[in-house]
């Protein structure tokens, strides 16, 4: 396929995180075919992101139904998806499709070249999952792709410049640091007049949000709670740093290029850490809920005066 031609389909489920890990292989096919016409087949809320960074040129739906016909051995195929594979010249998919039933079924729709990918990192392999989705883009000669993900969006001109954002959930509790914690550091971090907050969630977080929302004046914190992805990470763009658990929105922060504190539990750090030059993950031998506010305070602390830094080096004037 020539990179002055041609229409590429990225098949991609999977959550936030999976997403934002895949990233870095979508990068890499809109940088090596720069004037293909570029797209996602996957769920919208989270592709959305790809769409706003200007990585893709087109999201479509991934609609369970009309795709079940596609994961049946010789299965009745949907005419609208049939005409819609037969549109492209290289189709990748990252879906879970282990008797590559899902594969040949798509090749009975179209002669483009068909690429499987794996649908999540082997654990046991130690690979970092970034480098594991890039490594099926090797039979179309890229190599050394970037392996970190990066999302820059336009600013938010509405956003809050400058402020530290909080996300104390994840999709999985057990990954949680402790609620009482998390507003024990809050208070301290409070004490610093000038610090304002963004507090991060979901549906799942509403009740931590307001919990810590209540501790602070309304002038000095802002909720953002179940926002449209490609906001939030336009939001999250304008602040000064991030603090949050192993989680998708995690990886959000460091893609769009957040100093980050991670509190991380029990995964496998070599798979799934976020990745990014200004990455901090907290690991305590005790295990998360053990891990002391004090060590965190200190890990943010130490973030902020980084950044503070980094922006005196930006702005100071020679002489």
């Amino acid at each position: 396929m020539s990179g002055k031609q041609g229409k590429i389909l990225v098949i991609r489920g999977g959550a936030i995180g999976d997403f934002i890990l895949t990233l870095p292989a979508i990068a890499a096919l809109r940088q090596h075919f720069p004037r293909a016409h570029l797209e996602i087949l996957g769920y919208p809320h989270i592709a959305q992101l790809a769409l706003a960074g200007g990585c893709v040129d087109a999201v479509r739906p991934i609609e369970a139904r009309a795709l079940a016909g596609f994961f049946a051995r010789n299965g009745e195929l949907s005419e609208e998806l049939r005409d819609y594979f037969s549109e492209f010249d290289l189709i990748i998919s990252y879906l879970y499709d282990p008797d590559q039933i899902f594969q040949s079924n798509v090749r009975r729709c179209t002669p483009a070249q068909f690429i499987a990918g794996p649908h999540r990192p082997d654990e046991a392999a130690g690979v970092h999952a970034t480098r594991v989705f890039l490594r099926p883009l090797e039979r179309l000669a890229i190599f050394d792709a970037d392996p970190v993900p990066r999302l820059r969006l336009p600013p938010d001109p509405e956003g809050p410049t400058g402020w530290l954002a909080l996300h104390p959930g994840s999709g999985s509790e057990r990954k949680n640091w402790p609620e009482a914690r998390w507003a024990d550091l809050f208070r301290r971090l409070l004490e610093v007049p000038e610090r304002r907050f963004l507090l991060v969630g979901g549906e799942a977080e509403g009740a931590r949000l307001q919990h810590l929302a209540a501790a602070a004046p309304p002038s000095r914190r802002q909720v953002c709670q179940s926002l449209p992805l490609a906001q939030l990470a336009r939001r999250l763009q304008s602040c000064r740093g991030f603090v949050g658990h192993d989680s998708g929105i995690t990886h959000l922060a460091a893609a769009v290029g957040l100093p980050v504190v991670a509190l991380w539990a029990d995964t496998s750090e070599a798979v799934w850490r976020p990745q990014g030059e200004r990455v901090r993950l907290i690991r305590w031998p005790k295990g998360l809920r053990a891990l002391p506010v004090e060590e965190v305070q200190q890990a943010v602390e130490a973030m902020l005066a980084e950044h503070t830094g980094q922006e005196h080096a930006r702005t100071a004037t020679p002489g």
